[in-house]
């Protein structure tokens, strides 16, 4: 006894079958839609651009014939040379980030254990002078006044 198998599925063998098997939409979803949503997401900021989900369409757009194979070759390139730059720049800033760390960590413990006294002086404060009369005994004496007494109104 053989059983006939069909080649292709219509629309609504599949409709009938995803709606029949709870979950199975999401195993059979298509690796290109994947790609247009996860590139959705990270044109609206909500997911990271991932370089994989733009190659997958460029492949579908090539087997499809959308776009010819050196436009796909060349749209490649620049997308994994834009990806490894970023990445390069990436582990430069981390670099630098942990490098300015490890210099305040380091400034931390030497203000810790009190060896920046030696290499740096206090200055004294800077005194001002009292606003009191009493204060000013040049200014009381060029008037004729003595020190200490203010002019008052009685």
């Amino acid at each position: 006894m053989e059983i006939a198998v069909p080649t292709e599925l219509s629309s609504g063998a599949i409709s009938s079958i995803l709606e029949a098997v709870p979950g199975i939409a999401h195993v059979l979803r298509s690796p290109v839609a994947d790609a247009m949503v996860n590139l959705s997401r990270a044109a609206a900021g909500l997911a990271p651009f991932r370089p994989d989900d733009a190659l997958e369409l460029i492949r579908y757009a090539v087997r499809r014939g959308l776009i010819g194979s050196d436009e796909g070759d060349r749209v490649t390139a620049e997308i994994s040379g834009a990806a490894q730059a970023k990445a390069a720049k990436a582990a430069t800033r981390k670099a630098a980030r942990d490098e300015r760390k490890r210099v305040a960590d380091r400034t931390k413990k030497a203000h810790a254990h009190g060896s920046h006294h030696a290499a740096t002086k206090r200055h004294a404060p800077v005194r001002r002078a009292a606003k009191h009369a009493s204060s000013r005994p040049k200014h009381a004496a060029k008037h004729g006044k003595a020190a200490g007494k203010s002019k008052r109104r009685r």
